[in-house]
């Protein structure tokens, strides 16, 4: 069984974890199994949208705290060829989490269950996220002395109201679906969030694939920035875009009233 299943439907990346039994957390292969998928997100050119979701009744419990903390604070030696790749190369941990690693390609969580200390930090990388209303949220690292270094301490305070984050990071206290919808965090709260996650992804899959990447990428590089240094790095940005095929037939296909048919040149 594949604790991280991964498949394509068309120009869609479906990501499951699938450690169900143990709330999906993540251990040195689930860390392993996840970068190689982010990974190919990011170079799989007929990808143009990435789901992630959980198998189970969580979304992600967070690191392994019997197998995955013990190799990353060294009192655990590896044990065979997914702690061996851990071990030889700490990033792999950062890539799992879409820490230090931009798969380039909008990413939609389907959240199923909780999403608690690295699971919350997963959900901090995506773009849109769709959530059950069973869900709950946080941050609970420092409940066992442990520091949220999957970039909550960056993310959380721009994604939530600052006092609301620096709560949350502090006390260790979880949030509930609907809770997180009302401060912004999520899109949407329903009963079906792999089927709100796909129809929205279709609708990203639709569009100009390099656009729709110019588009994040953009956005991700100017927050926080002061408005004129954001504003150049859009032009810089968005430039090329009007260069491509696909930009000639966006507007002729609106023109001959048809579907486009974008080709990502």
């Amino acid at each position: 069984m594949a604790v991280v299943e991964y498949e394509h439907q068309g120009h869609i990346a479906v990501i499951t974890l699938n450690r169900p039994d143990a709330r999906n957390a993540i251990n040195p292969e689930v860390a392993a199994r996840l970068a190689d998928a982010w990974l190919e997100v990011r170079t799989n050119d007929e990808v143009r949208v990435a789901i992630l979701t959980g198998k189970g009744i969580a979304f992600c419990a967070g690191a392994d705290l019997g197998q995955l903390i013990p190799m990353i604070s060294g009192t655990r030696q590896p044990e065979n060829e997914w702690d061996e790749r851990v071990a030889e190369d700490p990033g792999i941990v950062s890539r799992a989490l879409l820490r230090n690693f931009d798969p380039e390609t909008p990413v939609i969580a389907a959240i199923n269950g909780h999403g608690i200390a690295g699971g919350m930090e997963i959900l901090q990388g995506t773009d849109i996220r769709v959530s059950v209303a069973e869900a709950k949220f946080g941050v609970q690292e420092v409940k066992w002395a442990i520091f949220p270094a999957g970039g909550s301490t960056v993310r959380l305070p721009v994604q939530l109201p600052y006092a609301k984050a620096m709560e949350l990071l502090l006390t260790g206290d979880l949030i509930t679906a609907e809770e997180a919808l009302e401060l912004g965090f999520l899109n949407y709260v329903t009963d079906d969030p792999m089927a709100k996650a796909m129809q929205i992804a279709e609708k990203i899959a639709a569009n100009g694939p390099l656009a729709v990447r110019a588009i994040r990428h953009s956005v991700r590089e100017c927050l926080g920035k002061p408005e004129g240094e954001a504003l150049r790095l859009e032009n810089q940005i968005s430039a090329p875009i009007f260069q491509t095929e696909d930009a000639r037939e966006g507007p002729k296909a609106f023109m001959e009233k048809r579907a486009p048919e974008y080709k990502g040149r």
